[in-house]
């Protein structure tokens, strides 16, 4: 169910393979514990075209959508340990950051579901 989406500048990919970003992301989701590991989906969306406060500074941004239920501070920890994952892997990007969304259990619905 969590979908962790990671937009990227394209030089980003440049420097690591999508595969070991996006397993980065999911290896610290996964060590959070607050989610079942086999449900994690994580995709990336690398752009060519992008302002950065009117710059081109290479950035990362982690966009993730969670069902309701979690506290703030568990959405403020897999922020930080998810952000502090990928500083370690891009030293240099002046921009990391993410945010968490959550999704409300009365309006979702996938396939399963109809």
């Amino acid at each position: 169910m969590p979908h962790f989406v990671i937009d990227c500048s394209t030089p980003i990919l440049e420097q690591e393979l999508p595969e070991d970003i996006m397993q980065k992301v999911y290896d610290t989701v996964k060590s959070t514990g607050l989610f079942v590991p086999e449900e994690i989906k994580v995709r990336i969306r690398p752009f060519q075209h992008y302002n950065t406060g009117n710059t081109d500074d290479d950035f990362i941004h982690v966009f993730a959508n969670i069902m309701e239920g979690r506290n703030t501070i568990q959405k403020m920890n897999l922020s930080k340990q998810i952000v502090t994952a990928l500083k370690a892997m891009f030293p240099k990007v002046p921009i990391i950051s993410m945010n968490v969304r959550d999704f409300e259990k009365a309006t979702y619905c996938n396939k399963e579901m109809v």
